[in-house]
């Protein structure tokens, strides 16, 4: 159907993956969110599963972000644009877009410029941080600002392109430590992002990627991006010989941690994108002062997703098989089953058209 047909027949609701309390996930009936001037509708074809999203589905909260409502989840989806914001800015009808889920918040003297990541007050779609919740893209439409849309070049494949996100989130990770051309690197903790920053750091140049986890599957997954070398992470003297120049932590526990500070080479970077509980965390900090290493936080990203779709677009970043599974909607809960089961699946995906499970 011509995308000006499809926008003239737009329907008033549709279904939509809500999140109500721990263990209480439902496919809804959610309103289509009438635009404003500056935002269009768009047809929802693939989404990803994110580890924020197993969390508001297991625990009723992802960290201290805890559920006062029912929650439209996901943000790491693609799609097309069926109907154009009003202001005639943005993307046209029938323009595959790949979606940043930020916005910032105020306060730009409290932070860098140039990192809006950092913004008090940012919110992001899918997310309970602020109340009221933000709903997240999770349904068969949904209206969302032209400045979130991201246009994707003709013939790219949207179901790669639901990765953008997470892949963005990797991207930024891997500049953290700056330029790795060369250099070793290690990486603990080999689930998706994991993975990503595998086939990051590989595009980057990277001389010698060495992944780390304690299942076979997301070791074969880091392999088939670009590891050189796998580990398990039980083998804590394997990790600590690696003495990697650069270290990305994405294990998000101490346990990952403290292998990434025994991981890397004296003078060498630790990135922390793996988000750990908040708290106390005990790790052998000490090794860190002593061989004088720089530890540094890493946190969504900014304009990297440009950066992610010029590299897909060029054949440059291999990440197609950080997805594992796909499951529609209607089968949603079953896939959020193997989404949680990172012994067996990396990427799990929704799919949003009629497709059967594949």
């Amino acid at each position: 159907m011509p995308a000006n047909t499809l926008a003239e027949k737009l329907p008033a609701s549709g279904p939509a993956l809500v999140a109500h309390a721990a263990g209480d996930l439902r496919i809804d009936e959610v309103p289509l969110a009438p635009p404003a001037e500056d935002q269009a509708v768009v047809e929802v074809l693939y989404g990803g599963i994110c580890g924020s999203d197993l969390h508001y589905w297991l625990h009723g909260a992802a960290g201290e972000s805890i559920l006062k409502a029912p929650l439209v989840l996901g943000h790491e989806i693609s799609g097309v644009v069926v109907r154009a914001a009003a202001n005639g800015q943005g993307p046209q009808p029938g323009t595959a877009v790949a979606v940043h889920p930020a916005t910032p918040g105020p306060g730009a003297a409290k932070y860098p410029a140039d990192r809006p990541n950092l913004s008090p007050g940012c919110t992001y779609l899918g997310s309970a941080a602020r109340y009221p919740h933000t709903d997240g893209a999770f349904s068969r439409y949904v209206t969302l600002p032209v400045r979130m849309l991201r246009p994707l070049p003709d013939g790219m494949n949207l179901r790669t392109a639901a990765l953008v996100e997470p892949a963005s989130v990797a991207w930024h990770a891997v500049s953290r430590a700056g330029n790795v051309a060369g250099k070793t690197a290690l990486v603990i903790g080999s689930g998706p992002i994991g993975a990503l920053a595998v086939a990051v750091l590989k595009r980057a140049g990277a001389a010698r990627i060495t992944a780390v986890d304690l299942h076979p599957k997301p070791l074969e997954i880091a392999t088939a991006v670009g590891a050189d070398r796998v580990i398990n992470a039980a083998d804590i003297a394997a990790i600590a010989a690696v003495e990697a120049d650069v270290v990305i932590e994405s294990s998000g526990n101490h346990h990952g941690l403290a292998s990434a500070i025994r991981g890397a080479v004296r003078g060498g970077t630790v990135v922390m994108v793996g988000l750990l509980p908040t708290g106390m965390q005990p790790v052998p900090i000490s090794l860190a002062i002593t061989r004088e290493l720089d530890l540094k936080g890493s946190f969504r990203f900014n304009n990297e997703i440009d950066h992610v779709i010029a590299a897909l677009t060029d054949g440059s970043l291999h990440i197609e098989p950080v997805i594992t599974h796909e499951f529609p909607l209607a089968d949603a809960l079953h896939a959020f089953e193997v989404a949680k089961d990172s012994t067996a699946s990396g990427k799990v995906l929704l799919s949003f058209g009629d497709g059967e499970v594949k």
